[in-house]
């Protein structure tokens, strides 16, 4: 991750190399979920697949903020938090092929995704509890006597849970360093926020936990980075949780299988796609005086990368029947 030594009195500017990483990872995140619909419809993933197309700001924003020896715990719609913090795209697609080569050697799959060597604690599929594996994480930090922050992803059908509701309360019992990110994209499976969650914002809640709440515009990844940049370094200094709230929107379906028209207005779908994350960002960064050249280079870049994580997928071995039993249970140790 790039460091960013900044005077502690001054507000943080992202860096032109930091701003151009942005652009390229969200890029990244684009396109490895664009060749993976490409794929499902192919049927070659194993497993179901969740895609995070059209709230790649929100994860780009929040990572970009850390350093690479923070952590972060995902959801079931993982794949762009895995990118983002600096999971490898090759052993990420060579999972979803089931492959031995993939992150969690091809017994995972989509909803398994994890990497301790870059912070990633792991894509879970039961809804909210990435939370408290985050606070687990950050006492960790504590008790170790580490400035690392954690950050916990979960979405606004989560925010709910009483397991993230537990989740906040000892993280601010206990000051502890965590960042909360509600990605809310405005349906639960098919349950719209506005019928399922009793308040104006999900942010509103963090008074109840004594920590400060913030609603930003999830579809601006500056907006995102700045929030989380702000938490970060209250949580470094000993000032404990936050909470962002960032309102995006998801451009498919629940899963690979959902018609998400069953349950929201086509008008609806393309006034988010009139602000796609992506697009705005590119603009923002032509207007600062980049230019369209060095941004379409990162673009190139990242379909070779989707290249060869995609053959790198497709040449792997399949796992032997030695590994059926493999890391199921923990070895016992003797002391």
């Amino acid at each position: 991750m790039i460091p960013r030594p900044m005077a502690p009195q001054l507000p943080p500017t992202p860096d032109r190399e930091l701003l151009l990483w942005m652009y390229e990872r969200m890029g990244l995140v684009r396109e490895f979920e664009e060749r993976l619909r490409t794929l499902v419809e192919r049927g070659v993933p194993v497993g179901p697949v969740h895609f995070y197309t059209g709230q790649e700001a929100v994860a780009v924003g929040v990572c970009a903020a850390l350093r690479s020896t923070d952590w972060i715990a995902s959801t079931h719609r993982g794949h762009g938090h895995c990118i983002a913090k600096g999971v490898d795209v090759r052993p990420m697609m060579a999972e979803l092929y089931g492959k031995a080569t993939g992150t969690n050697r091809g017994k995972g799959g989509s909803m398994h995704i994890t990497d301790t060597r870059v912070g990633m604690l792991g894509v879970n599929p039961i809804v909210g509890m990435g939370t408290p594996h985050a606070v687990g994480a950050a006492l960790s930090a504590r008790v170790r006597g580490t400035d690392e922050v954690a950050v916990a992803f979960f979405g606004e059908g989560a925010a709910s849970m009483g397991v993230v509701h537990e989740a906040m309360n000892l993280a601010s019992i206990w000051t502890l360093p965590v960042i909360f990110v509600c990605e809310n994209n405005g349906y639960a499976q098919a349950t719209p926020v506005e019928y399922a969650v009793a308040a104006d914002r999900i942010a509103d809640r963090a008074a109840a936990y004594r920590m400060p709440g913030v609603t930003v515009d999830g579809q601006d990844v500056l907006a995102v980075w700045e929030a989380t940049e702000a938490a970060v370094r209250r949580a470094r200094a000993g000032g404990g949780p936050s909470l962002i709230e960032c309102l995006t929107y998801r451009y498919y379906g629940h899963h690979q299988g959902d018609n998400a028209l069953r349950y929201r207005l086509a008008e609806e779908e393309r006034a988010a796609r009139e602000r796609d994350c992506l697009r705005c960002y590119r603009a923002v960064l032509l207007a600062q005086g980049f230019e369209a050249a060095a941004l379409d280079a990162g673009d190139t870049r990242n379909r070779e990368r989707l290249d060869a994580a995609i053959a790198f997928a497709e040449a792997s071995p399949v796992p032997g029947p030695e590994e059926l039993l493999a890391d199921v249970y923990a070895e016992e140790v003797h002391g």
